[in-house]
Parts: structure tokens; C-alpha cells; sequence
């Protein structure tokens, strides 16, 4: 998965979309929630993470774009999917993974 570039841009799909449902899911809550202890430290760790893997992401996709020269279309239609939560999955499925082989 490594070997390719389009490999390492699923894998940080992949992880960067987890990296954001932890922080939507659990270090926001963390943080504003008084019961979970309104602690702000897992948004601070869980968000930089995040924001390091979002702009490793970003430049993958520039870095793709150029090498397979794919449309601005779908360079932004995965610059998009990773603002919204589940988006990186979607993008994976529907535009990163390859081809299932043909069936006679």
C-alpha cells in the first residue's frame, strides 16, 4: 500500500478521517461535556493530529493531481470529502480504490 502514491494517499485518507471522527466524537465532547470532566487537552493533541495528517493529505492529493493528471474536478472533490466527516471513506471507495477485474 506504501509502494504507490495513490497507496499512501488512501492510507492517509483512511487515517486522517479517523483522526477527525476522534476529535468530532470524542475530544469535543471531552472538552465542552461537564460530566466527561470539561477537559480541553484531548482537543489540543487529537486536533493537531489531525490538522498534521489534514495537510499531509492536502499534498498528496496536489501531488497525485499532477502526477495522474486528474481534472480539478476530482482533485476537489477529494479536497472536499476530507472536510466532512466519513468524506475520506466516501473518497476512498468511490474515486481511490482500483478497478474490480472484469469477470467473463
Amino acid at each position: 500500500m506504501l509502494s504507490t502514491l495513490i497507496g499512501r494517499l488512501r492510507l492517509v485518507g483512511i487515517v486522517e478521517g479517523i483522526s477527525y471522527l476522534l476529535l468530532l466524537g470524542v475530544a469535543v465532547p471531552i472538552k465542552y461535556i461537564e460530566a466527561l470532566g470539561k477537559n480541553p487537552l484531548p482537543v489540543k493533541y487529537a486536533g493537531m493530529a489531525h490538522g498534521v495528517l489534514f495537510v499531509l493529505y492536502c499534498i498528496l492529493i496536489l501531488q497525485a493531481a499532477l502526477e495522474y493528471k486528474w481534472s480539478v474536478k476530482k482533485a476537489l472533490i477529494l479536497f472536499v470529502g476530507s472536510l466532512l466527516p466519513f468524506g475520506t471513506f466516501y473518497t476512498d471507495k468511490k474515486y481511490l480504490q482500483p478497478e474490480e477485474p472484469k469477470k467473463a
